[in-house]
């Protein structure tokens, strides 16, 4: 038999091999190694037995936090109920944006007609956009983040693939829930911001102080 022939009957015998351990652990475990996140992550393992391939789209595999998609505009909930856009539409995603499939459109005050510091249109080509990420890195608001919502086939590219700033928004208690450690981190760079800044203003006020009785004195 030729050196390709042993090849082909090697690999059969591997998938043979899985296919009879797929029964064999399945008696043993049970069946709790399917649509469960631990069986799923037992079962992607270097060591697992039988099946380990996941069954898209009935079980799905559980999503890294740093995993990025399609970006989504940030916006906090005011006391009053009413949404509170971060967005300012500075413009600096659309100018970092690779592929340039980012478009802003700024609001104008309807009165003065001067320009106010929110969105009238935001809109993204989700069939050119890379994921890179580039948007949220820059953003100096927060107010542009990754998603991880990846399901997002559809029929119709242009009614459902250019998503306008109502299909963009969503909460800041959205974000937190898929970014659990990014948010935390995020607060603590803020909290120690603010801790330096609050220990130079003490140290500017204990400088003038000292300054203000040295000339008293």
């Amino acid at each position: 038999m030729s050196g390709s022939g042993k090849g082909i009957l090697k690999g059969l015998g591997i998938t043979l091999k899985h296919f009879i351990e797929t029964y064999t652990v399945d008696r043993k475990e049970g069946k709790n190694r399917y649509f469960t996140e631990e069986g799923i992550l037992s079962r992607r393992t270097p060591d697992t037995k039988g099946v380990f391939t996941v069954q898209y789209p009935e079980e799905k595999a559980p999503l890294p936090e740093a995993f990025r998609y399609i970006p989504f505009l940030v916006y906090d909930v005011g006391e009053d109920g009413n949404r509170d856009i971060r967005c300012t539409s500075c413009g600096i995603c659309a100018k970092v944006c690779p592929p340039q499939c980012i478009w802003i459109t700024r609001r104008t005050d309807e009165e003065t007609g001067k320009p106010m510091k929110e969105p009238s249109q935001f809109m993204i080509d989700v069939d050119i956009c890379m994921n890179c990420g580039l948007c949220a890195e820059y953003c100096p608001f927060e107010a542009i983040r990754m998603d991880h919502d990846y399901e997002i086939a559809n029929v119709d590219r242009m009614k459902h693939h250019i998503f306008d700033l109502e299909k963009l928004l969503k909460p800041a208690s959205y974000y937190k829930a898929i970014r659990p450690v990014q948010v935390e981190r995020e607060e603590a760079e803020k909290r120690e911001k603010e801790a330096k800044k609050e220990a130079a203003r003490a140290a500017a006020a204990a400088a003038k102080a000292k300054k203000d009785a040295e000339n008293n004195s």
